[in-house]
């Protein structure tokens, strides 16, 4: 079974992200979608509410099929968790060539730390390509309209913290 992990703060997931997911599930039997508890960042929403909005978008998004999908949260080492999730792919999203250089150079790190693991990027597809969840999170902050920028599992969310911010 190919088993890949596709790590990150999904904080709130793009329907880039949910572009990222969708294709890699045509390469590999498995995918773990991983949102990162990092202790060194202060993220809008909880780790909780970043799976469970992710979750609901999966299935949304029809992929959840088979638990082909699993998403959890995690802390750590993201080689440490592919390879207790018997995992030898990293997935990892670029949507624009600015993004390749940071991602290799994290690539080439994961493999110094575990030579089993290879990473593997998808370009996110062009009408996603200008998305980020800093963007994101900025512009629903302000009220303004992120329907077509979020899967609709993201909208409540993101709706709450506008409110509340």
């Amino acid at each position: 079974m190919r088993i890949a992990v596709y790590p990150g703060s999904f904080d709130p997931i793009t329907l880039g992200h949910l572009d990222v997911i969708r294709r890699a599930t045509e390469v590999f039997d498995r995918l773990v979608v991983a949102v990162l508890i990092n202790p060194r960042k202060v993220p809008a929403h909880t780790g909780d509410a970043r799976v469970m909005v992710i979750r609901a978008a999966v299935k949304e998004a029809g992929l959840d099929e088979q638990d082909r999908v699993k998403v959890i949260q995690f802390d750590g080492l993201t080689v440490e968790l592919a390879k207790a999730a018997g995992a030898h792919h990293i997935v990892r999203g670029l949507r624009a060539t600015s993004d390749f250089d940071p991602e290799l150079q994290m690539a080439q790190l994961n493999r110094r730390m575990a030579p089993d693991e290879d990473t593997v990027f998808f370009k996110t597809g062009n009408e996603h390509a200008y998305l980020s969840s800093s963007l994101v999170r900025e512009i629903a902050a302000f009220g303004g309209d992120v329907s077509g920028m979020v899967p609709d599992a993201a909208l409540p969310m993101l709706r709450r913290a506008s409110a509340s911010g």
